[in-house]
């Protein structure tokens, strides 16, 4: 009886022993599997390295580069460079969201790669967030091909929760402030609503300014304003003060006049007489066309710009300036009006997004959200809705 108790303890003990070896072998069969699997993949995205010498993001599963999203190093794999570091680049993404991102440094002439996080494009905040706990300097929009510092100006309007426009909401159809609702409106309010869309900003709120003071306000210190639209002509006078954006509407200077009157005006000329009473809203570009070309015409100036094609119609002045923009909306509500020279505009410019000086990263996301706008279609759509016409071709 004794023998056969021992006999059985020997068999459970080679069979312990067998399923501890047993085990250890997978395991180390699965290990050395999944190294032979990094180091793969890690050739794979080494090779592909040298063929994306700009920088790249991929899934590595896939060996796919996403089109959207906003990507965010982990710390973990920071200051990885070499072949032989990639291995431990491509373990960590396995083992946690599965992205590599190669970028080159300018600054050391060296190739990095890192583990990375995918966020969605209407994920900023929570991006800049997790960039800050891993030490990260910005996060980068994918879509946009463009970074955000976690210390910018659009990292500072994410924390705040809205970006504060300033716009005079008095210029048909491109900014308009329904007086009763306050309600705004407009083609340039949609181009916004894009922009800010599109770097990753989800509020907005109005600052209602007007032209006389659109640069004072845009300026002053501690201004609440961070960007400006709504039919502001790109200059270099504004451009030596403050920041614009590149255009994304033509524009020129035109008029407005009685329809009867349309074959009486058909050239500066026509119109630089003292019997001809031409109206402006005062401080903006168009108090500056009429002073400069129009010297013997008499100049009236009205408050509200909104106003002025109605008081035209009525007979209170003669001509309005105008731009191109605009002049069609008052034609198309108001058959007593016309815009005889919209075809031949006295000036040619673009409208643009207008800031401060110091906000070169949110400059910088907006010239991005505008070339994807009219890379994409997006600009030319807004344009047909509102009757504008589209150049960028």
């Amino acid at each position: 009886m004794k023998n056969i108790r021992i006999w059985l303890l020997a068999v459970v003990a080679t069979a312990i022993c067998g399923v501890i070896v047993l085990t250890l072998c997978t395991s180390c069969s699965k290990e050395a599997a999944e190294r032979r699997r990094i180091q793969a993949i890690a050739d794979s995205v080494w090779t592909y390295s040298q063929r994306h010498p700009e920088g790249f993001t991929l899934r590595i599963d896939s060996m796919t580069q996403p089109k959207r999203g906003i990507m965010v190093s982990y710390a973990a794999t920071q200051g990885c460079h070499e072949r032989s570091q990639l291995d431990s680049v491509v373990r960590h993404a396995m083992h946690h969201d599965g992205y590599v991102g190669g970028w080159p440094n300018g600054e050391d002439g060296r190739y990095y790669f890192d583990s990375s996080r995918l966020f969605a494009e209407d994920s900023l905040a929570a991006a800049l967030n997790f960039a800050r706990k891993n030490g990260q300097r910005s996060v980068y929009i994918l879509s946009l091909q463009e970074d955000v510092p976690t210390d910018s100006t659009v990292a500072r309007i994410v924390r705040y929760g809205a970006l504060i426009v300033g716009s005079t909401g008095d210029y048909r159809p491109l900014s308009y402030c329904e007086p009763e609702t306050q309600q705004w409106w407009g083609f340039d309010i949609d181009v916004l609503a894009e922009i800010a869309w599109r770097i990753g900003i989800r509020g907005c709120s109005f600052f209602k300014t007007t032209w006389p003071t659109l640069t004072a306000d845009v300026m002053m210190d501690h201004s609440p304003i961070h960007l400006a639209i709504g039919g502001i002509t790109i200059t270099d006078a504004r451009r030596q003060k403050m920041l614009m954006s590149e255009g994304y509407l033509a524009n020129g200077k035109t008029i407005l006049c009685r329809a009867t009157d349309s074959l009486r005006f058909r050239t500066l000329a026509d119109i630089d007489r003292p019997d001809v009473r031409v109206m402006v809203n005062p401080g903006g570009l168009n108090e500056q066309f009429a002073i400069q070309r129009l010297p013997h015409a008499t100049l009236l100036r009205h408050e509200r710009n909104e106003e002025i094609p109605a008081l035209v119609a009525a007979g209170r002045a003669d001509v309005m300036i105008t731009e191109i923009t605009e002049a069609p909306y008052y034609v198309r509500a108001d058959s007593c009006l016309a815009a005889p020279l919209m075809d031949a505009p006295f000036t040619h410019g673009e409208i643009g997004v207008l800031m401060r000086k110091g906000q070169d990263d949110l400059l910088r996301l907006v010239n991005a959200a505008i070339r994807q706008m009219k890379a994409d279609g997006t600009l030319r759509r807004l344009c047909e809705k509102y009757g504008l016409a589209y150049t960028y071709e």
